[in-house]
């Protein structure tokens, strides 16, 4: 009977690719945040939170953004790290200019609804899992999740999944059924993406 050897100690990222980890990741969800904006919808977690306050007083979504996870970094900073935490931060502020910018030079002439819901899930999926892999996060629920699988090996995805429903569900005392509806589509297209790439028994980025 062999045995196999140990797997090596994965390489820890540079700090060039953490940056483009952090530009890029956050470009993902940032094209999400104008789909779904541009389609009347939301999405979960603080974001949704802040599509809220932004659909129901017309302040602006990237200051919303920014400011609604100011509280988790005291969380992050003693439960992930310093390193994480700064990563995340930096993350949160790109999303929030890109939020704002974005929207300058992208503009629809027809959107179909459960397309933005369902390529907004994708891409905001696929950025936070490159996120994720250079050690950071979006903040918020997006740190509770991470932390949890990493010390009690419960799946990110789920956790977010379930938060989520949470929060579009509260949704529906604001928003239209039927934009909630698409927006729970969106939400599962963005948990899928996470919950199939993103296991405890696999990478970790450092």
């Amino acid at each position: 009977m062999t045995v196999s050897a140990p797997l090596p100690a994965p390489a820890r990222h540079s700090l060039i690719e953490d940056v483009q980890g952090v530009l890029i990741g956050s470009l993902f969800v940032g094209l999400a945040v104008v789909l779904f904006r541009a389609a009347a919808l939301l999405t979960g977690g603080t974001t949704g939170l802040a599509f809220l306050l932004h659909y129901a007083a017309g302040w602006p979504l990237g200051a919303l953004l920014f400011v609604l996870n100011l509280p988790f970094y005291v969380f992050g900073l003693r439960a992930m790290g310093r390193r994480f935490t700064v990563k995340t931060f930096c993350a949160v502020g790109v999303l929030s200019l890109y939020t704002e910018l974005l929207p300058q030079v992208i503009s629809f002439d027809r959107l179909d609804p459960v397309f933005a819901a369902v390529m907004g899930g994708l891409l905001a999926g696929t950025g936070i899992l490159i996120l994720i892999r250079h050690g950071a996060s979006l903040g918020g629920i997006g740190v509770l999740a991470i932390y949890l699988q990493q010390s009690r090996g419960w799946r990110a995805g789920t956790v977010q999944m379930i938060a989520d429903c949470a929060i579009l569900g509260f949704a529906l005392l604001f928003v239209a059924p039927d934009r909630v509806a698409m927006s729970v589509l969106g939400a599962l297209a963005l948990n899928l993406v996470i919950m199939i790439n993103h296991r405890p028994d696999r990478y970790f980025g450092v």
